[in-house]
């Protein structure tokens, strides 16, 4: 960077005010541009230096600021509106943000959704650098942004990743967090812009130019009183007054060489010249055009890459699960594998060494489950259903992984595994236990009342006929909201179904006539026709009514 730049940089940060000092502690997320090899360097150098402190309860700051964020956004597509209404020229970056607003938009109400309250909190927290406080997933997603002005793609985001995970591996829900990161990082870089403020210093350029060119046309004489307001008024001698400034007055009488005079000294106290402001101001819009165009570019990008596929790739549990016997857990569909991943993210926080900074506690949780599913196929054989990891972490091997990781049921949890363990006697226990309580708010009083014993037990009778239809569709009605249904684990034959596993599907029925006979095999080419496999086959097995 040449001397004046450099200088225009300290001036800028130095700032006239507070509106100055705010945005050079706001600068647009840009950096050494790395390629893919530098990315990688500096993946493994940030794991290196990240420190995590402990987990604390502490303020969402994501949320407030995204807030914030479309707030300043709205703020500045309402001035460039009102700029374009007025046939006033924007810069470059102006012009995209404006066209694109609409998918910016779009991009903060899709942050909102995927960043719910408090979810950020469950996430472990960088204990120091400018980053103190915030998800250290997050100060990665800033780190991509700034070292690729504004530009994500899939090959480097990888690499980066990767190449962090080889000095501290991330927990699953750091992994499933990137692309919410990585989206409210878009928006931050897009609020970092200058652009509003851009528009602003321009506008005030504007207002004293036409101040000048107003006074220089009817009264010159009066020229200086309007320059001596404008200095008691001390502008910001930034690039993008100092340019549109110059710009206006340039051209129109030798009079107005009075009020760039007055700029030129004002730039001389730090070095700088009017013409060296104008080419800084000519390559800030160059550069703020390209980081806006690439900070829209990647929240296309965010849409259509297949982040299930990243997140896998990218899990160390995932390698750990993919050991399973026969391949099995790899052969699943995503939800299955997705569901078995859940399950260990949620024994590895319940584990008596678990801490939110070490990704190796999940990695533990698989291998232990592995191993024992690996023990069982030594011992009874890989087609056993012990032998696959999901039979410890979903099925009956639960309790024999809880108890290897140490992990404490809660009272709740204990009773509601009674209960599964005999789900007939917990249904009808629990109708007999509220059929009696209910009934014996009716009976007691009319035992202690006297009630003859013929009358008594027809009032019973009646009595508990209607509570327990009472009891019964409480206890279907509590069913309902406290079990949750589970889906069963599946495999995946999106592209078709293996050699090994050729399979005939079997219709029986009986034949009553011709037209049955024509529905059937109508009914049968349907299925044939929407189930196409080389390896998936339908018959039908009939016979006739009068058959044995």
């Amino acid at each position: 960077m040449d001397f004046f730049q450099r200088s225009i940089g300290q001036f800028y940060h130095q700032g006239h005010d507070g509106q100055q000092d705010q945005l050079a502690e706001e600068m647009p997320l840009r950096d050494d541009l790395f390629c893919a090899e530098q990315m990688v360097q500096h993946g493994k150098y940030l794991a290196l230096k990240h420190a995590v402190g402990a987990a604390k309860k502490c303020p969402d700051r994501l949320l407030l600021r995204l807030d914030d964020n479309e707030q300043c956004l709205i703020e500045t597509h309402a001035l460039l509106t009102d700029a374009v209404k007025n046939k006033l020229p924007i810069v470059p970056a102006g012009e995209w943000l404006l066209d694109n607003f609409y998918l910016i938009d779009e991009q903060i109400r899709l942050a909102r959704r995927h960043l719910p309250k408090n979810y950020s909190r469950e996430l472990p927290r960088l204990a120091v650098g400018v980053s103190s406080g915030l998800p250290r997933v997050y100060d990665l997603a800033l780190e991509v942004m700034s070292h690729g002005d504004g530009r994500v793609d899939s090959e480097a985001l990888t690499l980066f990743v990767v190449a962090y995970q080889t000095v501290t591996p991330l927990l699953l829900g750091e992994l499933w967090a990137i692309p919410i990161m990585l989206r409210l990082a878009m928006i931050e870089n897009l609020r970092r812009a200058r652009i509003a403020a851009a528009r602003g210093n321009v506008n005030l350029a504007q207002i004293w130019a036409n101040k000048m060119i107003t006074i220089a046309e009817n009264d010159p004489k009066s020229l200086i009183l309007i320059v001596a307001d404008m200095a008691r008024s001390t502008p910001p001698m930034v690039s993008a007054f100092v340019a549109e400034l110059d710009r206006c007055l340039q051209g129109n009488g030798s009079a107005l060489a009075l009020p760039l005079t007055w700029v030129r000294q004002q730039l001389a106290e730090s070095h700088l010249t009017i013409e060296q402001l104008v080419l800084a101001e000519n390559q800030q819009q160059a550069a703020d055009q390209m980081s806006v165009s690439n900070t829209i570019g990647s929240l296309r990008f965010l849409g259509s890459m297949d982040w299930r596929e990243f997140i896998e790739d990218m899990s160390q549990v995932e390698k750990v699960l993919c050991l399973d016997n026969n391949d099995v857990y790899s052969a699943m569909d995503f939800s299955s594998r997705d569901r078995y991943r859940q399950v260990v993210d949620a024994l590895a926080k319940r584990s008596p060494g678990f801490d939110s900074r070490l990704g190796q506690v999940e990695i533990h949780v698989a291998q232990t489950a592995i191993d024992f599913s690996q023990l069982s196929a030594e011992q009874k054989g890989v087609n056993d259903p012990s032998a696959h990891v999901g039979f410890y972490l979903i099925d009956q091997g639960r309790p024999t992984l809880e108890a290897a990781l140490g992990v404490q049921l809660l009272m709740v949890e204990r009773v509601g595994r009674w209960i599964r363990r005999a789900p007939l006697l917990g249904y009808l226990g629990s109708m007999l236990l509220l059929t009696a309580l209910f009934s014996s708010v009716f009976l007691i009083p009319a035992y202690q009342a006297g009630v003859t014993t013929w009358r008594f037990i027809l009032l019973a009778a009646l009595v508990i006929l209607a509570f327990s239809q009472l009891a019964s569709a409480l206890i279907n009605w509590l069913i309902t909201l406290l079990v949750r249904p589970q889906l069963l684990p599946r495999m995946d034959y999106s592209q078709g179904l293996p050699v090994e596993l050729r399979t005939l599907v079997v219709i029986p029925t009986l034949l009553t006539s011709m037209q049955d006979i024509a529905s059937l095999l109508e009914a049968l080419e349907v299925r044939f026709l929407g189930c196409r496999d080389d390896y998936l086959h339908f018959a039908l097995l009939t016979d006739f009514c009068d058959a044995n």
